[in-house]
């Protein structure tokens, strides 16, 4: 069998240890993973798009580990993404991060549009649609509460702190009785 002719490795991929590559591709696969991509081809493909992004900054960035850098490029891709689906480009990154990755979760990624993540438009308007209404949805809604001060109740714990002892005592007294009559019944059988 002749297979053709194997391509110069990388400058890109060489700059680094291949094991590191290999970290920076699980910590991408499992995030992806995390965010319920389960169709491997999908999860293979963004992954793998995700570390050239990161191969590409490799070369300039040589106090970078290669999975930092690609840990960056899937923050920065992921959150483009969802500037993009939900037209929120002024919203700061990580509220945006955050909210989009929990409007996924609410709009059923895993099930009907995994194979919309991370895919340039345009998108199906259902998928827009339940992207955008989850969104607004998983933010919190503020309201003004007032809590007033209540005493704190610390339960069956707070008797034993209590002047009254007498319950306490008796049992004591007996538990020491019968300690005694053990001593004194050892010490009888044993002389």
């Amino acid at each position: 069998m002749n297979l053709p002719p194997r391509p110069e490795p990388s400058v890109r991929l060489t700059a680094r240890p291949l094991d590191d590559w290999n970290a920076a591709y699980s910590k991408v696969e499992s995030y992806f993973y995390a965010l319920r991509v389960r169709n491997k081809l999908h999860l293979n493909r963004l992954v793998a798009l995700v570390l050239e992004r990161a191969m590409s900054r490799a070369a300039r960035e040589q106090g970078r580990t290669a999975t930092e850098l690609a840990v960056e490029e899937m923050d920065r891709l992921v959150n483009e993404w969802f500037a993009d689906v939900l037209q929120e480009h002024s919203t700061g990154a990580e509220m945006l991060s955050t909210r989009g990755r929990l409007a996924l979760l609410l709009a059923d990624l895993s099930g009907k549009w995994q194979d919309q993540f991370l895919r340039p438009g345009p998108w199906p308007p259902e998928f827009v649609t339940a992207m955008r209404e989850t969104y607004l949805r998983a933010g919190p809604d503020f309201q003004i509460s007032q809590m007033a001060p209540r005493p704190l109740d610390l339960g069956p714990i707070s008797t034993l702190t209590e002047f009254s002892r007498l319950p306490y005592t008796k049992m004591v007294v007996t538990w020491t009785l019968f300690a005694l009559l053990l001593v004194a019944l050892f010490i009888l059988t044993h002389h």
